[in-house]
């Protein structure tokens, strides 16, 4: 009797394994052969959570990912650097302090923090970097600066911005650069009423604008264009005649910072008699790059732990985070913060782990640079890696719930979607898949995850 029940469970699962092969296969078949997607590229790959092959469609090519790149830079930090690791910003001075008298100037450097500033930690918002820092000076006894207040923003190399990313990108807020010191994840909001400028979240230092935009439409189709350091911005598209806020990325964030830490000083009572010099401004002035203090900090000022940036990482898809953490792993694994450097080494993290190098060709951090190539069958295996790992829950955590109610990261980017991710069915059967496709012009979102709901 024994036997018959054994042989009765693997019958069962053969054909339940057959019948979600069988839908899968159909509903990719339907949109692949419909007229929209008939120049269309598609990679899907679908196993248990043991890595056993169910359904696969071309799961080995490799294409354009868009986010669910996030999926490889985001293991590979977790395991890298560790789930409790934390940037760190310190203030610091040079010279003597004398009757209140800083004979010397005052520096802020950081380890390329892309938390500091951000509204989206309880206890790290602006207001408080700003009470812990003006605490910090008037403790040490300052009340009058005689010299610079500089920003050192030296810790990462000079290239704020992946090679690839597109220019229409990179003045929006998502395309925002990575910096040695970053503020306010280095954008800026823009209240606009039609195509009049109204007001800014925070006056940008510096910034002239040219304003190309046209009253049209009912959706916001504007473009920011900053690009870093520069002191000219433009907006051009179209916004509906109503009032709309539309985000962009700041030229540069070190300069924010530093003018408007100069304001808090002075709001709170403490002079400064120099200017607002950041390192990299006096390196374009042929100038010499200023060495903050090894001694003299008055404030060390510590970042939310890595699982927490993770968790906004994936969950909001900060491309900020993502090359940020790209220049972290470069600097602290090869000695090099360099893009370069970084993708480099999440390449060879993931080969290290058994993909086939083959099947990963990264590009960025985020997935932004349309230069990423990676095949279903990476992501999935990546995942399936990742489940093992003792920090899979604040993997996990960041995974957002999408509109058909699974939990997994997708990826939007000129016509291209994917999506990647972990699903329990209601039958308890745990699936772990990935599903990518390119130069498509339908309805990527619903069509793909109509396919997905096979998995429900």
């Amino acid at each position: 009797m024994k036997k018959y029940i054994v042989l009765y469970v693997l019958s069962t699962h053969l054909i339940f394994a057959q019948n979600v092969t069988q839908k899968l296969d159909d509903a990719t078949k339907n949109l692949i052969n419909s007229s929209l997607a008939v120049s269309s590229n598609l990679s899907f790959y679908v196993s248990d959570e043991s890595g056993n092959l169910i359904y696969e469609f071309q799961g080995n090519k490799g294409l354009s990912t868009a986010s669910t790149q996030k999926i490889f830079t985001a293991a590979a930090a977790l395991e890298t650097l560790g789930k409790s690791y934390t940037y760190k910003t310190t203030s610091s001075y040079s010279g003597t302090i004398s009757g209140g008298n800083l004979n010397g100037n005052l520096f802020i450097t950081s380890n390329g923090d892309p938390t500091l500033g951000s509204w989206r930690y309880e206890g790290y918002k602006p207001e408080n970097f700003k009470q812990k820092l003006i605490e910090a000076v008037k403790k040490s006894g300052i009340t009058k600066i005689l010299g610079d207040l500089i920003i050192d923003d030296s810790y990462f190399d000079h290239q704020t911005i992946p090679g690839g990313w597109p220019w229409d990108d990179l003045g929006n807020y998502y395309g925002a650069g990575v910096w040695g010191v970053n503020w306010r994840e280095n954008q800026f909001d823009m209240n606009m009423s039609g195509n009049d400028i109204k007001s800014f979240s925070y006056p940008l230092e510096g910034v002239k604008w040219l304003n190309d935009v046209k009253i049209a439409g009912s959706s916001d189709q504007s473009l920011i264009f900053t690009a870093p350091h520069s002191d000219v911005a433009l907006i051009n598209g179209s916004l509906p005649s109503k009032a709309v806020t539309v985000s962009g990325s700041v030229p540069n964030p070190p300069l924010q910072l530093g003018v408007e830490v100069q304001k808090w000083l002075k709001e709170s009572g403490i002079e400064i008699s120099g200017k607002v010099l950041t390192n990299s401004q006096l390196e374009i002035d042929g100038k010499k790059a200023l060495e903050t203090p090894k001694n003299n900090i008055i404030l060390t000022y510590e970042s939310p732990t890595l699982d927490k940036i993770v968790y906004w990482f994936l969950r909001k898809s900060v491309n900020l985070y993502g090359e940020n953490l790209i220049k972290t792993l470069g600097k602290e694994k090869k000695g090099n913060p360099s893009f370069k450097s970084g993708v480099a080494y999440l390449a060879e993290f993931w080969k290290s782990k058994g993909i086939n190098p083959n099947m990963i060709n990264f590009a960025d951090g985020s997935g932004l640079s349309p230069q990423n190539y990676v095949s279903a069958k990476a992501e999935v295996q990546a995942l399936i890696y990742a489940k093992k790992q003792p920090w899979f829950d604040s993997y996990y955590d960041g995974f957002p719930t999408q509109d058909n109610g699974m939990k997994m990261k997708s990826g939007t980017m000129r016509d291209t979607k994917s999506y990647a991710g972990y699903h329990t069915s209601k039958d308890g059967k745990k699936y772990i898949y990935a599903i990518i496709i390119n130069n498509y012009q339908g309805s990527e979102s619903a069509e793909l995850q109509k396919i997905l709901n096979v998995l429900k």
